[in-house]
């Protein structure tokens, strides 16, 4: 397994093509050595008690849910399923059942899937009706590397999809990089269907693709898959097309919180800075500001001033902390009192796990917590009760406990 995984590569932070070691959100390999140092001084961080809704737990703990499974790098479950559906990089969905792994996937395309850099089967989302109507999206890069989102719908066996059931919802054309392809896809509290696409790859965003308002790359897409063959573009969009917002390098992961209604997106950084953008679900058109941010600071010591209508970050960190960020969620399940309202992210190099509260338009209660060499963490997941979990590329997921 180890081998292989020389091929996983999504967490790019360089921006030049990416090494085969990269991570799988898109941040290039850094020094194996540094790594490990960032690792290790994170390993010494005593865990912090926190405040809040009720009396938190002095620590965090992570339990084993699955181990040995192939490049998992995405976790979800439908609306009261029991169910986990762990997406593997190769192109397989795979389901997790009374503690089990099942034998049979749910899903295969592995033959119509590129792997290989930053590329690979990347993420499902289960339609809000799903129950009744069996409607499930993929999100993968196709042989010639391009994006493509997908629906699915399960046979009559509900452990297996039916692979003959494929409906093209959208194809992005992509550039020769095979980097920061983005990756997630969600259904808004709106009901429409979101597609986080990073900017297309290559240093700097050399095309220009997340200033440019008319590129699918480095946007936050919004479609209308209720309406429309095989899709319609929501009436409220701001540019008329499938863009909700731009201005973004390579949103690997990001999160609705339904009772805030805020909208968070972990946005993999260039070479020097990692950040979290929190703003209103609601607001259309936002420019988050790659390139010409790169977190709060003018990108490569170039000059911005007179730039006007970025939306910045509330949270950044610099390489010295870590290489690529692995954005979360916010909790809002009920097995670890205190947690709730919480954002927990991790970074790829750090291996750690960390949170904070974001109130009043402001980050507050940062906390980093001790839960072990967990490998390099690859994605965040969350089943149907709200709980949380950790993808790792040592091939383990695991559940964040009390």
């Amino acid at each position: 397994m180890l081998a292989v995984l020389g091929t996983f590569a999504l967490l790019s932070c360089s921006g030049t093509q990416s090494d085969p070691a990269s991570p799988p959100n898109g941040s290039s390999a850094r020094d194996s050595a540094a790594r490990d140092s960032i690792r290790r001084d994170s390993l010494r961080r005593d865990s912090i008690a926190l405040t809040g809704d009720s009396v938190p737990p002095a620590a965090l703990h992570v339990l084993t849910v699955a181990s040995d499974m192939s490049y998992p790098v995405y976790l979800t479950a439908p609306a009261g399923d029991t169910r986990l559906f762990v997406v593997e990089l190769p192109g397989k969905i795979r389901i997790i059942k009374n503690g089990q792994v099942l034998s049979t996937p749910f899903l295969d395309i592995s033959s119509g899937v590129s792997m290989g850099g930053e590329r690979g089967l990347l993420s499902v989302v289960f339609h809000p009706a799903y129950a009744t109507n069996h409607f499930f999206y993929v999100y993968y890069t196709d042989l010639s590397g391009d994006i493509q989102i997908q629906r699915y719908q399960t046979s009559d066996n509900p452990d297996v999809a039916d692979p003959g059931s494929a409906v093209k919802i959208l194809s992005i054309e992509h550039s020769s990089q095979n980097n920061h392809n983005g990756g997630l896809l969600r259904f808004g509290p709106d009901g429409m269907l979101y597609a986080g696409i990073g900017d297309g790859g290559g240093a700097g965003d050399p095309d220009g693709n997340g200033q440019s308002q008319s590129s699918h790359l480095g946007k936050l897409l919004r479609l209308d898959v209720d309406h429309g063959s095989p899709y319609a573009i929501p009436s409220d969009n701001p540019f008329g097309t499938e863009v909700w917002a731009y201005g973004l390098r390579n949103p690997w992961r990001y999160a609705f919180d339904k009772p805030t209604g805020l909208l968070y997106i972990a946005d993999v950084g260039q070479n020097v800075y990692e950040e979290v953008d929190v703003q209103p679900a609601n607001q259309p058109g936002l420019n988050y500001g790659w390139n010409v941010m790169e977190g709060m600071h003018c990108y490569n010591g170039s000059t911005c001033t007179g730039v006007s209508g970025l939306t910045l970050p509330v949270l950044e960190y610099t390489h010295a902390q870590g290489c690529s960020i692995t954005g979360g969620m916010v909790y809002r399940g009920s097995a670890i009192h205190g947690m709730k309202g919480r954002y927990f992210y991790s970074d790829y190099c750090g291996g750690r796990l960390k949170s904070f509260r974001y109130v009043g338009g402001k980050v507050t209660e940062e906390r980093t917590w001790n839960v072990g060499n967990l490998g390099m963490i690859v994605s965040f997941g969350e089943d149907s009760a709200g709980e949380l979990y950790l993808l790792s590329q040592n091939g383990t997921v695991y559940r964040i406990t009390p």
